[in-house]
């Protein structure tokens, strides 16, 4: 491969990646062909996939290209800074996207990566005096991969931009290398006021999801800043910063996060949310609610048992039989009975004397007051149970610390 002979091992590994996927998906060779396998080096490559997906109606891709060559191969020290860059944000796109497949799937398909190739090239036109041209490109860049990028802003190698949308970056921002950065991240400035107004970003950094960096603050090398946070204040080196506004919440995961792309405190309680809130209120609503069912079910049952026993006493008791001790006898049905079984009406002391003038122990009016739902055993004694009364709700400690 060409790449193989001019040295260039990157180059080499994206030819070779575009010639497997040629082979395995035909439908795309002739794509593979021109954006990849017809360039003898990857500067002509990047120039050729960029003035394509930046090409209008009034900025062809034949105009852009010679642009895009003029910055590529020039041989002054931003030339080979842009082109040293190249290799390293590649690299870097590999190996920490797990998205990411193989050099060539970068090179083609990330937006990211090309919003970040093309700032590299309107930034050399700034630099060079041709403001006009990069300001027209910073426009198309908006308009093709949704990030704003100040053509006057500096960035250092070995960069990740992961998904880029809605990624904007002020005028006098500095972002070192080795720095990552996903979707929705923005370093600006705050307010009207003109000279260095936009945050400074150290080596190493991770910058998460949609948080917002603002004013001419430093960012200290290997810090971590978590998703959705608002940064108004300075960050110190190898801190984990969270909330808005954001305060210090831990150390970072590694010396340099943006390499590892871990974007999680770990070991460390965090005070619950809304959600948390709701979850536990519901559970303990749910469990008190199965209390409740568990107590009615367990009443239920013990009604169930002793209300046969009641009925078998007062057919007993109609059918005038008599328990004295250990000795029971059969008198008449009393006379004194209104209705029957749906008007029956046991009026008074229904007992029966015996011989002996001893008075009937079993009462109509109490056969069922000695047992039942507020009954114990058969004696009448003990067994009580108290109507609504329920346990206390166990009091439950709070399972954070802040």
């Amino acid at each position: 491969a060409s790449g193989a002979k001019n040295g260039d091992p990157v180059w080499a590994n994206i030819r070779l990646s575009a010639k497997m996927d040629a082979d395995a998906e035909p439908l795309l060779s002739s794509y593979m062909y021109m954006s990849i396998l017809s360039h003898e080096t990857l500067e002509h490559a990047i120039s050729f996939v960029l003035a394509n997906k930046l090409a209008d109606s009034t900025l062809l891709p034949t105009q852009l290209m010679g642009i895009f060559n003029s910055v590529l191969f020039a041989d002054d020290e931003d030339g080979r800074f842009v082109r040293a860059a190249l290799r390293r944000d590649i690299q870097a796109v590999y190996e920490r996207d797990p998205a990411c497949s193989s050099y060539v799937h970068g090179v083609l398909y990330l937006k990211g990566f090309h919003g970040l190739q093309a700032h590299r090239i309107q930034h050399s036109l700034w630099k060079r005096g041709r403001r006009l041209m990069a300001l027209a490109m910073q426009a198309r860049i908006s308009a093709v991969f949704a990030m704003d990028l100040h053509p006057a802003a500096r960035m250092g190698k070995g960069i990740l931009i992961d998904h880029g949308t809605g990624v904007v970056i002020g005028e006098t921002a500095v972002v070192g290398d080795n720095v990552s950065l996903l979707q929705g991240v923005t370093l600006g400035g705050t307010g009207k006021d003109v000279g260095d107004r936009h945050p400074k970003i150290g080596k190493g950094v991770l910058i998460g999801a949609h948080s917002t960096i603002l004013g001419n603050i430093a960012v200290g090398k290997g810090a971590m800043i978590a998703a959705g946070s608002l940064v108004l204040k300075p960050v110190e080196p190898h801190v984990m910063v969270a909330g808005a506004p954001a305060r210090k919440v831990g150390m970072a995961t590694s010396r340099a996060p943006a390499l590892v792309m871990v974007q999680e405190l770990r070991n460390v309680p965090t005070p619950p949310t809304f959600c948390d809130d709701l979850e536990q209120a519901m559970w303990k609503q749910a469990a008190k609610k199965q209390k409740d069912q568990t107590r009615k079910l367990s009443i239920f049952q013990g009604w169930e048992g002793s209300g046969s026993s009641n009925m078998e006493h007062e057919v007993e008791s109609s059918n005038g039989e008599k328990h004295d001790g250990a000795k029971t006898t059969t008198s008449p049905a009393p006379e004194s009975i209104s209705g029957g079984k749906g008007g029956q009406k046991f009026e008074g002391n229904s007992g029966v004397s015996d011989d002996s003038g001893s008075e009937d122990n079993s009462s109509s009016d109490d056969g069922v007051a000695g047992k039942g739902i507020d009954g114990g055993g058969d004696d009448g004694s003990g067994g009580e149970q108290t109507k609504g009364q329920t346990p206390d709700d166990t009091t439950e400690e709070n399972w954070y610390v802040i």
